[in-house]
């Protein structure tokens, strides 16, 4: 296979060019055009053939979303949004998540942040994008109503779900709490997200999911029919107190070049709930979380994967499988119901 082929599309001069920079330091990426506004960049992709885009959020002419609807009908590909950190702008990337592109990342902050750090972020974005299985554009910001829950036994009292994943995975997790019951175990979850957009992210999940959905509070019990997401740019742990589990929140250093990252969840729930544990890995780029589900599945956990034919992006699934650490693979239709079912044993 030849170097990844990538348009560059962005309102701004200077992020064009810088982004065509970044992207260029990697031999296997190579930019073949870019383009200020979405009507310019559907001339580009019919002349250009890339494999991959950037896509900015909010652009001129023609809005992002609208743009990038009309290019999962069309014409589908792998897309990666390049958006700003406010708070419009994360609400508007959660609903092109929701659309079909595969992946998320800030902005470049010039001046803030090691550009090194950034570039190499950047690349692996755009390489596991291209090699993504593309998502239909079927879900629109939650247009469908939420499947009915799967007749299911008492989940056990003592149970946690823990549910990691990263590309592709916000809409992968919206799909699996959507179809978790008001009085299901606790979940603890982990998604690489830009910090910025954690809480809109778990604003969104709280309104499609019959349980509470919020970021965890240091500290803070874990209770029966709540779902806990960490903070912007924190770890989230379980620790065992008293005889309840409560959330811990830490900025300590990143794990896998993530923070918050599945592994620091996932080795914290196998010291703290061992065998009470119900862990699943969905699609992800990256190795993350595969070898503390090993840590889980060694400690009597249950624990599944998603299926690559239904994941978006099967590295990190595919991680968990090759290291062992999962007892079941599954499509992610079937693990809302599994996961109920493990908690119940």
């Amino acid at each position: 296979m030849g170097r990844i082929r990538v348009l560059v599309v962005d309102d701004s001069a200077v992020i064009r060019q810088l982004l065509t920079e970044l992207l260029g330091r990697d031999p296997e990426i190579e930019v073949v055009g870019t383009a200020a506004d979405p009507l310019l960049a559907r001339e580009k992709i019919k002349r250009l053939n890339p494999d991959v885009l950037t896509l900015d959020v909010e652009m001129p002419r023609m809005d992002g979303l609208a743009f990038l609807e009309n290019i999962m009908r069309l014409r589908p590909m792998p897309v990666v949004m390049v958006s700003t950190l406010t708070g419009r702008g994360a609400d508007t990337t959660l609903q092109a998540l929701a659309l079909g592109a595969v992946d998320v990342i800030s902005k470049p902050r010039l001046g803030e942040q090691r550009l090194e750090e950034y570039a190499e972020e950047l690349a692996a974005k755009v390489k596991a994008a291209a090699r993504a299985r593309v998502q239909s554009p079927l879900r629109c910001g939650g247009a469908r109503p939420p499947a009915a829950p799967p007749r299911r036994p008492v989940p056990r009292g003592d149970r946690i779900i823990a549910i990691g994943a990263s590309a592709g995975g916000t809409e992968a997790i919206r799909e699996v709490l959507e179809q978790m019951p008001a009085d299901s175990p606790p979940v603890v979850l982990t998604q690489h997200i830009p910090g910025g957009f954690s809480r809109a992210f778990a604003e969104r999940l709280d309104r499609h999911s019959p349980l509470v959905v919020r970021e965890a509070e240091d500290g803070e019990l874990i209770v029966p029919g709540h779902a806990y997401l960490p903070p912007g740019d924190r770890h989230l742990r379980v620790v065992r107190e008293g005889g309840r589990w409560r959330c811990r929140i830490d900025d300590g250093p990143r794990v896998n070049r993530h923070r918050p990252s599945v592994d620091v969840l996932f080795h914290s729930l196998a010291e703290a709930a061992g065998a009470k544990t119900v862990a699943a890995i969905l699609t992800g780029m990256g190795d993350d979380g595969a070898r503390g589900l090993l840590e889980l599945r060694q400690a009597g956990a249950a624990t599944l994967v998603q299926d690559e034919a239904t994941a978006v992006v099967g590295g990190m699934p595919g991680a968990a499988v090759r290291l062992g650490a999962a007892q079941e693979i599954l499509p992610l239709e079937r693990i809302p119901a599994r996961l109920l079912e493990l908690a119940s044993v």
